[in-house]
């Protein structure tokens, strides 16, 4: 197990995610999602050395407790392998579904090594084949292949796990009969013919049981060697090459086959070995490759590598920023999957977010740097200067040691039983009838296994960084977990504003608020950004249960949030990153607008004076088109009565003369320009009364220019004129 004492976060993280790989029930294809680029190859490599210390010190327990020790096919554990597989069957018992004894094969596929293949998914299945192949052996794998029975599951308890093929047996004994009676009767007529006599009939009936014999031993004997020779990888490579690959049906069918035959080789190797077996496929850099070949490798674990009981884990390591844009911008999902959220969260059965670096990892990821430069340098000569300067290398490292000494806090024995107890309690959270948990699941048999995977790390995770289980609600620890399945999105929201606030002010006025009260703080701005955040909405569920869970049944504080947020591992970091980067997007343009409300209210003395001259002059300028307009409805009043009063023309011309020039004036010196040209030096009060001035002018203007319309109008008219001639 681990080095005690020097547990960093990430050795933490490691040990919590492969004890659970341990003893979780496959198929399971587990999401590991960090950026691209990050310590993720570091994390693979302590996943698969905790995964197999695990299993070793699962496995010496075992057989100290039951006695039984596990076979390898080493030696006369060979020639035993190869006895059972062709005169026995292997049966599946209750016995060996409870063996804790467990083993792991590792197989690691790089997408980008098989990048320029046209079928990258085929790359990941002859990948597979030649790793168990190559653990195995040729030999067991094609014999299991041609002669062997693939694994039968009884439910007794009482009954072997080897049981005799009596069928078999009786086939082999019938041609090996066949093959020794046909020889004789070819060998008897030669003598007979030697001795004068002649049986044609006898050497007939043995030319034929010679030959069915011998054509049956020869065709699997045939089968045999070319298993050896052509292997799995070989065959699935060539109908890939094959030009006739578009137009072959069953191609598909022949690699499911291949895979099938895989899972059976290795539920009977388990019952040999007497202990379980779980396939570890590592999946990395498939940011990579295009967005095509992404979908392939998706679909292939989605349908081959997802049977029931099939023996694999599946870890997928994968940037979903990068992922989601791949899947969403294939041209095989168009119309299928246009949020690729959606289409991860089908695939993935067990989300693990990696958390950001931790201070200790961070600082043993620096001694081992400053480390390494004590061998890098070079000394051509080793005077005082320079064993100084060598000397404080080493003064640094050892600084760095004491300091993480220090750091080290002292082992804490933990408690096994409080930890299952703890899960147990969780689980039965979930199902309660008392509880109202269960109403805020949803019907889907994928969630419910994301949901059910997720609480064991959660809690194994607790208890390696020494958190007390005691003061832990089980109740509160599903509600979270439920909470960052069914709204990932306003969950990220949430704790994104809580961060940006922090980040503002003292953590302390944070700590008793609850989480409803800052998404009602902060709804409106989430709204304002719901076009770039859409597939991350359309992850939620619905909205009025997601209040009803945070304000009414499970009211989660900002204090409660962040203790718990160190173990979350089924919340996807992305979505919070990318409403971070929207986010202050979206805060620099109010501090810019802010910034030029400032300006305007910052207008010196001497503009101000200059303004209100000139709001006096639009004040002038609005009194006069009042006026005009006052003539034009006496004017318009006058018209009306034209045809019963008869007045010199003269006057109204001269009077419709008048009316033109005052609104041409006025309107000049009303106009929207040169208003416009003076808004920029007035203050905030006297802005808002220049806007009141601004809307009278307009109205008044535009009035009187509808008088002077109608008054042309009416001048054209027969009315008129016959006024005029009168």
């Amino acid at each position: 197990m681990l080095s005690k004492g020097k547990l960093g976060e990430d050795d933490i993280y490691c040990a919590c995610l492969s004890k659970s790989l341990c003893q979780i029930s496959t198929p399971v294809t587990v999401g590991l999602y960090a950026p691209f680029g990050s310590r993720v190859y570091m994390l693979l490599d302590r996943i698969t050395k905790c995964m197999r210390e695990v299993s070793m010190y699962v496995t010496e327990k075992e057989e100290a407790t039951s006695g039984q020790t596990s076979r390898k096919p080493v030696g006369w554990g060979f020639m035993s392998l190869l006895w059972h597989l062709l005169f026995y069957c292997p049966v599946i018992t209750e016995h060996h579904l409870e063996r804790k004894s467990i083993e792991f094969i590792f197989v690691n596929f790089s997408a980008w090594q098989y990048a320029g293949s046209d079928r990258l998914w085929a790359g990941l299945v002859t990948t597979l084949c030649d790793r168990v192949r190559k653990h195995f052996g040729a030999i067991p794998l094609t014999v299991f292949k041609v002669l062997g029975t693939a694994p039968r599951r009884s439910l007794e308890s009482e009954i072997t796990e080897w049981k005799f093929k009596k069928s078999f047996c009786i086939k082999l004994v019938i041609v090996l009969l066949l093959l020794l009676i046909g020889l004789l009767l070819l060998i008897v007529p030669v003598h007979s013919a030697s001795n004068g006599g002649d049986d044609k009939v006898t050497t007939v009936f043995g030319s034929l049981a010679t030959l069915v014999s011998g054509s049956g031993i020869i065709m699997t004997l045939y089968k045999l060697v070319k298993g050896v020779i052509i292997s799995q990888k070989h065959k699935i490579e060539r109908l890939v090459n094959s030009q006739k690959f578009s137009t072959q049906m069953g191609f598909m069918s022949e690699v499911k086959k291949e895979v099938e035959l895989i899972t059976q080789m290795v539920q009977t190797m388990e019952i040999f070995q007497k202990q379980k077996i779980r396939v570890v496929l590592q999946i990395t850099s498939l940011e990579l490759c295009a967005p095509d070949k992404v979908v392939g490798v998706l679909d292939a674990m989605n349908t081959l590598l997802s049977d029931r009981r099939a023996p694999f884990i599946s870890i997928l390591v994968v940037d979903p920023s990068i992922i989601v844009t791949c899947l969403e911008n294939a041209s095989s999902l168009k119309g299928m999957a246009d949020n690729g959220y959606m289409f991860l969260n089908r695939t993935v059965t067990l989300p693990f977010s990696v958390p950001a670096l931790g201070k200790k990892t961070k600082l043993q990821i620096l001694r081992k740097a400053v480390q390494r430069t004590e061998d890098l340098i070079d000394w051509p000569c080793r005077n005082d200067a320079l064993r100084v300067t060598k000397t404080g290398i080493a003064e640094t490292v050892k600084l760095l040691k004491d300091e993480l000494a220090e750091e080290e806090e002292p082992e804490v024995q933990t408690n096994y039983f409080q930890t299952l107890r703890c899960i147990q309690e969780t689980f039965y959270a979930l199902y309660s009838e008392r509880e109202v948990l269960h109403e805020y699941i949803p019907d889907s048999i994928c969630q419910m296994k994301r949901i059910v995977n997720t609480i064991p790390v959660m809690v194994n995770l607790m208890m390696l960084c020494k958190v007390p289980l005691d003061n832990l609600s089980p109740k509160s620890l599903a509600a979270w977990v439920v909470l960052c399945n069914q709204w990932p999105c306003r969950l990220s929201w949430i704790l994104q504003c809580l961060e940006d606030e922090e980040q503002r002010n003292s953590k302390e006025s944070f700590c008793s608020c609850l989480l409803w009260d800052v998404f009602k703080k902060n709804s409106k701005e989430l709204f304002s950004l719901k076009t770039g955040l859409k597939n991350l909405l359309d992850l939620d569920e619905d909205p009025e249960i997601f209040q009803k869970f945070l304000s009414q049944d499970f009211p989660f504080t900002a204090e409660e949030s962040r203790r718990l947020m160190r173990f979350t591992v089924n919340l996807d970091f992305s979505m919070k990153n990318k409403m971070g980067l929207l986010r202050g997007i979206n805060n620099l343009q109010n501090d810019w607008k802010e910034l030029e409300v400032r300006k305007d209210e910052a207008v010196p003395e001497e503009n101000r004076d200059k303004t209100q001259a000139e709001c006096s002059q639009c004040r002038e300028s609005v009194n006069k088109v009042r006026d005009v307009n006052k003539n034009a409805e006496e004017f318009t009043l006058c018209r009306r009565q034209g045809c019963k009063k008869i007045k010199c023309t003269k006057d109204g011309n001269e009077e419709q003369e008048d009316c033109r020039t005052e609104v041409q004036i006025d309107m000049v010196d009303a106009s929207p320009e040169r208003i416009q040209k003076k808004e920029d030096d007035l203050t905030t009060l006297e802005s808002q009364t220049r806007d009141a001035i601004l809307c009278i002018v307009e109205e008044e203007a535009g009035y009187a220019l509808q008088v002077q319309k109608r008054w042309s109008v009416f001048q054209s008219t027969e009315e008129f004129q016959n006024v005029q001639n009168i």
